[in-house]
């Protein structure tokens, strides 16, 4: 959320012949799959929690931000003008282009990762939060759940792989996935050669291999170093998107080596299944686009991301205003912090990375004047016990509020701690999911000082 702005867009082709203007298509932005929608192209942007919007000469025209996106890693076109976002740990988020919140659902899976098409929505295990072991799942398990709308589970396409070692059948079943709308599921593992298309009732039409050298073979634990007890696991990392292209093709973004350090995409031919071209894009993490004949355009996705002007219409009020009571009973609302700087957070006893950012917070408060500068912290617990326990083992500075175990559903952040920087008209600054340690805590120094050097 706090990188610098304004860079200059350049773009390399990779395809032997320069892009037509105006006319790309964005495919992937870093390691994340795009969508296109009503003539834009629509791609997460997980370090700034937002999803922005590119126009035919990939200038960023659009951005969206919302409590509701802490870290986004995919993006699909859900009907003419909604977007379905995946969050890194499984939920799926509905906007539409306008950046206003439909609807939201918790993931089926330990994390899923989202595609739709033709008014129905699919969902594997996410290749962009993989937890290290899994329960065991039956070997009926489906490999492809087909949701509604709404997100509610109900179909299933094809099953599971169960791996020798069942505590690794999540990894194993991990992957990407893309939905077109004859109701045809491509889907392409994490860690297997292997690209596949299914038919609309999970018939396998085909399955494609990239050639890469080596051999194939299910992960496995490695010894754990000299005097540790870590957990280790070889695997080969092979797929991590696949998107849909205008031109009817399917593009995978995938690994040239173990480690998907070096990625590649490789264009295939939905029919046959047949790769028709493959590009190599090196270490650079990029953004793959196409045109309209078809030609790849390689750009530095870092570059795109930079060229972003502020949001349009400025900073937006917090809302809703808050009217909560303090530890002594007596309500303390937003309006009373009007004319600081002031940083609300959210925050419960049971959250461990709360009780290690409350020392920070605690320091960024006594580096402020007063007058200039306020934090809030509203606790969400249930137990006013445990919450009173917790303040007292803290001793914070600052004032506490107690939001009673209803935050969540009215400020729909993802997790705890979750913070918002309010400049002395009470508009955002910025949000900040999770606790970063101290250096989130030295740049929010560093962008506290400059609000306050606001008139």
């Amino acid at each position: 959320m706090r990188r610098a702005l304004g860079a200059v867009l350049a773009v390399a082709t990779l395809g032997c012949r320069a892009p037509a203007p105006g006319g790309l298509t964005l495919l992937f932005l870093g390691r994340s799959p795009a969508a296109s929608l009503n003539g834009l192209s629509w791609a997460p942007d997980p370090d700034h929690s937002r999803v922005v919007a590119f126009d035919g000469r990939l200038h960023i025209v659009r951005q969206l931000t919302s409590p509701r996106l802490a870290t986004p890693m995919a993006v699909a076109p859900l009907g003419a003008t909604e977007l379905l976002i995946t969050e890194r740990t499984g939920e799926g988020v509905v906007l539409d282009t306008a950046g206003r919140p439909a609807r939201e659902w918790d993931s089926p899976d330990v994390a899923s990762l989202y595609a739709a098409a033709g008014g129905r929505v699919v969902a594997v295990r996410s290749p962009y939060y993989v937890p290290q072991l899994a329960d065991p799942e039956p070997d009926t398990a489906p490999l492809i759940r087909v949701l509604d709308t709404l997100g509610r589970p109900i179909a299933g396409l094809a099953t599971i792989r169960r791996p020798a070692l069942p505590l690794l059948g999540y990894l194993v079943n991990a992957g990407a996935v893309a939905a077109a709308s004859d109701g045809s599921v491509y889907y392409a593992p994490l860690v297997r050669d292997e690209i596949r298309k299914y038919g609309p009732g999970g018939e396998l039409r085909w399955s494609a291999k990239r050639g890469l050298e080596g051999t194939e073979s299910d992960p496995v634990f490695l010894p754990p170093p000299k005097g540790s007890t870590e957990l280790r696991v070889r695997s080969r990392l092979v797929n991590v998107a696949l998107v849909l292209g205008p031109d009817g093709r399917l593009y995978a973004l995938g690994s040239d080596d173990s480690s998907a350090t070096r990625l590649r995409v490789d264009v295939v031919d939905t029919a046959t299944g047949a790769i028709v071209a493959t590009r190599h894009l090196g270490e650079r993490v990029a953004a793959v686009a196409v045109d309209r004949d078809g030609a790849l355009a390689l750009s530095d996705g870092d570059s795109l991301l930079a060229a972003a002007a502020p949001a349009a219409g400025g900073r937006e009020p917090f809302a809703p205003a808050f009217a909560l009571p303090d530890l002594r009973g007596d309500t303390v609302t937003l309006a009373a912090f009007r004319g600081k700087v002031t940083l609300v957070n959210f925050w419960a006893s049971w959250c461990d990375p709360c009780r290690e950012e409350f020392p920070h917070m605690a320091g960024l408060y006594r580096e402020f004047d007063r007058k200039d500068v306020a934090i809030v912290a509203i606790s969400d617990d249930v137990d006013a016990g445990k919450m009173r326990a917790f303040v007292r083992q803290f001793q914070p500075p600052f004032p506490i509020l107690v939001g009673g175990g209803r935050m969540k559903q009215t400020y729909h952040y993802r997790g705890l701690p979750y913070s918002v920087l309010l400049d002395r008209e009470g508009r955002v600054v910025e949000r900040i999911f999770g606790f970063g340690g101290g250096e989130e805590f030295r740049n929010l120094h560093a962008t506290i000082a400059k609000e306050v050097g606001v008139p």
